[in-house]
C-alpha cells in the first residue's frame, strides 16, 4: 500500500563524510590493534557516535582543530547516555582508542586521549547470571530426540553446559576437531586467541554421535552444527545459537531473565564447579581464562565455602 515507507536510504561513501576516517581506523584497528570483528565493531560504534558529536555540535569544523574542552563535552555527553559501570567504561574507552588513533595517523598533533577520564569500574563487582544446575539438567531432560531439530538442540545444550565453551567457541568447532578415541574436543579461535582442549563426557559424545549419524544435513561443509533453515550451512552469528539456548530453557520450565544465551550455561557450570570444591585453577582451564582473577567471580557464589573462611566478628555476639 505504501512501500516508499519501507524503503531505508543507505547512505553511500560519496554521502558519508566521515567513511574515509572510518575505513582507515577500523584498519588500525585490525592491523595495529589486533582486535577481532565483533571487538571492532563496538570500537568502530563509538568512534562513529563521536563524529557525530562533533559535527552536530561544531559543523564544519576539522578534525584537527579538535580541543581538549570539545573532547570533554562529548565525553559528558556519552556517559550521560550510559547506565551502567560497564556501558560508561566502554563509551569511554572507545573515545580514547579513537583519539588515540587521531595521534598515530598524524590527523592530530596532540595525543587527547590523556584527557579522557577514566570512569570508576570495580572488579568482582556483580554476581554472574547463572542457573540452578538441577534446572539445567531438566531443561536437557526435557529436548525431545525424536527430530533431527531435537537432536541437534539437545547435543548443543549439552555441549555447552559440560565444556562451558563460548557461543564464538562452538560455532567454530569442524568435524575434525573432535578426537572420539580421547574424549576431547579441540576449541579453536577462542577470546583470548589461544586454541585449547576441553573434556568430552560420555553422554555429551554420545548425543554427538546421535547428532552427526541420524541429524545433521548431508551438505559439504566441514563445521559440527549446521542450521536447518535454507540455506542449510553453519551458523553465521551468535544469534541463533542464543536462540536456541532460551528456547529449550523455557521448554524445561525455567523463568528466564535479561541475560539468556550460551554464557548462562557457561556460568552455571563455573558456578557448579566452584560449589563441587573442585581447584579453582582447573575450572580457568576449562573456561579458558588466562587470568585466575576471572574465575575467582564465581567463588563468590559459593557461600558455604566463603562461610568456613570467614573471620569471626570482633565485638563478639551482638
Amino acid at each position: 500500500m505504501a512501500p516508499e515507507r519501507f524503503i531505508i536510504s543507505v547512505p553511500s561513501e560519496e554521502d558519508d563524510p566521515d567513511a574515509p576516517l572510518l575505513a582507515s581506523f577500523s584498519d588500525y584497528l585490525r592491523r595495529v590493534r589486533g582486535l577481532e570483528p565483533k571487538s571492532r565493531e563496538g570500537v568502530l560504534l563509538g568512534g562513529r557516535r563521536f563524529l557525530d558529536w562533533c559535527r552536530h555540535h561544531h559543523p564544519g569544523q576539522d578534525i584537527e582543530a579538535l580541543t581538549a574542552k570539545q573532547v570533554l563535552a562529548a565525553v559528558e555527553y556519552r556517559l550521560s547516555l550510559s547506565t551502567t559501570s560497564g556501558s560508561r567504561t566502554a563509551a569511554t574507552s572507545h573515545i580514547r582508542t579513537f583519539l588515540r588513533f587521531l595521534y598515530w595517523a598524524g590527523r592530530h598533533h596532540q595525543d587527547l586521549a590523556r584527557i579522557v577520564p577514566r570512569t570508576p569500574s570495580w572488579r568482582l563487582a556483580h554476581l554472574p547470571p547463572r542457573l540452578a544446575w538441577d534446572d539445567v539438567r531438566h531443561a536437557i531432560d526435557a529436548i525431545g530426540a525424536t527430530t533431527p531439530v531435537g537432536i541437534r538442540d539437545r547435543a548443543v545444550l549439552l555441549l555447552l553446559a559440560t565444556t562451558g565453551i563460548r557461543n564464538g567457541e562452538l560455532r567454530a568447532i569442524r568435524l575434525r576437531d573432535i578426537d572420539w578415541r580421547t574424549g576431547e574436543v579441540f576449541v579453536r579461535r577462542t577470546k583470548g586467541k589461544r586454541d585449547r582442549v576441553v573434556p568430552l563426557l560420555e553422554e555429551t559424545g554420545a548425543a554427538l554421535a546421535d547428532y552427526i549419524l541420524r541429524a545433521r544435513p548431508r551438505v559439504d561443509s566441514p563445521y559440527l552444527f549446521l542450521s536447518f533453515t535454507r540455506p542449510v550451512g553453519p551458523f553465521k552469528c551468535a544469534a541463533p545459537v542464543s536462540r536456541i539456548v532460551r528456547k529449550r530453557l523455557r521448554h524445561g520450565g525455567v523463568e528466564l531473565g535479561r541475560v539468556a544465551g550460551a554464557h548462562l550455561l557457561r556460568h552455571s557450570l563455573a558456578t557448579q564447579l566452584v560449589g563441587q570444591r573442585r581447584p579453582i585453577n582447573e575450572v580457568a582451564d576449562l573456561l579458558g581464562h588466562r587470568s585466575i582473577n576471572t574465575t575467582a567471580l564465581y567463588v563468590k557464589v559459593a557461600a558455604s565455602q566463603l562461610a568456613e573462611v570467614a573471620l569471626p566478628f570482633p565485638g563478639g555476639v551482638a
